[in-house]
């Protein structure tokens, strides 16, 4: 499966929505959404979507249901037309974008082939697998295996190098674990050993599918040991939030000192990468503990352990079994989803990961009028002026830092929509040969796409993102920020709405973007994109202060029994969620609707701009994903994502007369002010 890192984005999800958000009130807001039982001062969210989120539970194929999974399901009924209508045509001329959507997608739909094929398509991978003679020859198909992007042993990619990021590098990240998180393989609390136990159970039964029913128990137990073993010697998710830390520039020959049973010459060779000098290493310490296991566990059982590698990331394009047996433990046991998607649904999403430009080409004829570029881009100028002023009036920095944050802010990108030049797929060859080579195919364009940019100049105009994703996303080494076609509507951004809406919604989504430049590791990268200290001691100091109390408000979080939010690792996105709050607040003001201060639905200007940012976070999920949230993502909850920033926002504190000792405002003393 191929790996992108994308840093510091908003992270919502996917969609197109109409307007569903008029009845019941101004354009923009629901009233029936609120639950006047509760008061603001209590609880924010409740008041502001409790009627929502009462009303709409979690439907059956799902493991979360929010206002971005309305947009999910529009944006997925829009793609579902587009695709068919061109797939509903079987003489595409070869080669062209649309023949190569209509292959992929009805030979993914064709699910009375894939079901006589089995797990056969697999068996050419398990066959060079079972050929292989020696620890070289291993090497060998783990390269032969990263370059169709399955993934064992680590991941290796390719992106902007942190302190020269106008030139592109090579980079290894630590992997080989099929579980989502390194610590529940070293965990001993009891939701960490029931994944464990239903994981080796899982794997057990894949294997069984995949003809090895005899050996399947003892297989899954060899898999658990290594996958623990390379758990072991990994980063946890705040470590790797380090950008200092996960930056080590190594020669090829200062890596094969320091990794020397991995035999990298072969490695790379067997990549077809050729006269690579420089490689960085994101975690050096996994990296000398996956060498060293490449002697200490035999060559039998790193066989079985490919053939797992193979069987976990091709299993969506196989047989029903292996497909519902994968929703089993992932779907159902991980997140509490109880159905499985439609399969034209899971066919899409596999297209917008694997086609997503040449989808993106369409749906921005079907979805993204030009006026909308231009309106999004007017709310982002202005953002961005806000910023500047939030800079230079911050009591707490120095004026040589300021000087250099301004420099910074100066110097931002910014993407909107759509690319100017699009993702060429011409030496991608789709066929209607069978799913899971089409799948595969396409994960080797992807990866020789990135190879040959080793070394190469960056291309900062190059988006990481497509123009259908509703998401959005700030990329430290480009010093951009972007937003796709698919965020710039209802309800982050409604050109129907009033001011304080899409200032409380789409505001504070760029406002959020641009803060992420500033946050705990966005402040480390300098104006060029590169790893750099421009603080002054003193500074850095105060920002420290100032972030830590941040932690501790979070931290004090429960969001479900013992479960509590991390706030060391969610500092990230809760400075970006304060301070893009914040910022577009400050744009908000010079508004005529703010100036006026004219209320709507009973609710001033300043009171609707709150309301517009409890609306894109109404979400109700399920215990299960809740409790994987807490432990995998940046991002807090939806809840503690809302009342967490207004709880020490001033300005939210005004517009609904919040006292000192309500509930919605902590006290004075652990206020938090950064940007």
């Amino acid at each position: 499966m191929r790996f992108k890192i994308i840093l510091f984005g908003l992270f919502i999800l996917s969609g197109f929505i109409l307007n569903v958000y008029a009845e019941g009130g101004e354009k923009g807001f629901d009233i029936n959404n609120l639950n006047k039982s509760v008061s603001p001062k209590e609880n924010f969210y409740e008041f502001a979507v409790g009627n929502w989120v009462k009303n709409n539970p979690v439907p059956p194929d799902q493991s979360r249901w929010g206002m971005f999974n309305v947009l999910i399901e529009k944006n997925n009924e829009l793609l579902r037309s587009i695709v068919e209508e061109v797939a509903s045509n079987p003489n595409w001329e070869k080669g062209t974008a649309k023949q190569k959507i209509a292959d992929f997608y009805v030979t993914a739909m064709d699910s009375a082939r894939i079901e006589r094929y089995g797990y056969k398509p697999i068996l050419p991978m398990f066959n060079q697998i079972d050929k292989i003679r020696n620890k070289k020859e291993l090497i060998e198909t783990v390269a032969e295996f990263h370059k169709t992007g399955i993934s064992p042993f680590f991941i290796f990619y390719v992106a902007s190098d942190a302190k020269r990021s106008d030139l592109m590098a090579a980079h290894i990240y630590q992997g080989g674990v099929g579980l989502p998180d390194v610590e529940y393989y070293t965990k001993d609390d009891d939701r960490s050993k029931e994944i464990r136990d239903k994981y080796v159970r899982h794997v057990a039964k894949m294997f069984a599918l995949a003809g090895e029913e005899q050996n399947a128990g003892e297989y899954a137990n060899k898999v658990m040991k290594i996958e623990t073993a390379l758990a072991k010697v990994s980063n946890t998710r705040l470590e790797n939030r380090d950008p200092i830390k996960t930056y080590n520039k190594m020669t090829l020959n200062a890596l094969k000192k320091t990794a020397p049973e991995f035999d990298w010459d072969r490695y790379f060779e067997g990549l077809g990468v050729e006269n690579l000098n420089i490689i960085v290493i994101r975690q050096p310490e996994f990296i000398k503990g996956m060498s060293a296991l490449v002697d200490e566990v035999s060559l039998d059982d790193w066989k079985v352990y490919l053939k797992w590698n193979v069987i976990n990331e091709t299993a969506e394009a196989l047989s029903a079994p292996f497909v519902m047996e994968k929703f089993e433990f992932e779907g159902k046991f991980l997140r509490g989803q109880q159905e499985i998607q439609p399969r034209w649904k899971r066919v899409i999403n596999v297209m917008n990961r694997t086609l997503g430009q040449l989808l993106g080409q369409v749906y921005v004829e079907k979805a993204f009028p030009p006026e909308s570029k231009a309106k999004a881009k007017a709310i982002v100028d202005n953002l961005l002026v806000s910023m500047k002023e939030r800079i230079q009036n911050l009591e707490w920095m120095s004026d040589e830092t300021k000087a250099s944050a301004l420099k910074k802010l100066s110097t931002f990108g910014v993407k909107i929509g759509y690319p100017d030049k699009w993702k060429d797929y011409s030496e991608l060859e789709i066929k209607r040969d069978s799913y899971l080579n089409n799948l595969l195919r396409a994960w080797e364009w992807d990866i020789k796409d990135d190879l040959k940019k080793i070394g190469q100049p960056a291309d900062k105009s190059e988006w990481s993102m497509n123009p259908q994703t509703v998401n959005a996303m700030y990329s430290p080494t480009r010093n951009d920020i972007t937003f796709p076609a698919g965020i710039l509507q209802p309800p982050f951004f409604n050109p129907e709405a009033d001011d304080a809406i899409n200032y409380g919604a789409m505001g504070a989504v760029i406002g959020h973007e641009i803060t992420h430049g500033f946050d705990d590791q966005g402040r480390k990268y300098d104006e060029n994109g590169n790893l750099n200290d421009w603080w002054t001691e003193e500074d850095n100091e105060k920002f420290q202060q100032r972030a830590q109390k941040l932690v501790d408000l979070y931290n004090g979080f429960v969001v479900i029994d013992t479960f509590k939010v991390n706030g060391a690792l969610t500092l990230g996105e809760n400075i970006a969620d304060l301070g893009g709050l914040t910022v577009s607040f400050n744009a908000f003001k010079k508004t005529e609707q703010f100036k006026k201060g004219e209320k709507i639905d009973g609710f001033t200007p300043a009171q609707r701009f709150f309301l517009g940012w409890a609306q894109v976070w109404a979400t109700n999920i399920r215990p299960e994903a809740l409790k994987l949230q807490v432990k995998t993502d940046v991002h807090s909850p939806a809840v503690q994502r809302v009342n967490g920033p207004l709880m020490t926002m001033p300005e939210f504190f005004e517009a609904y007369d919040v006292q000192p000792g309500d509930p919605m405002r902590i006290s004075d003393d652990k206020i938090v002010k950064i940007w």
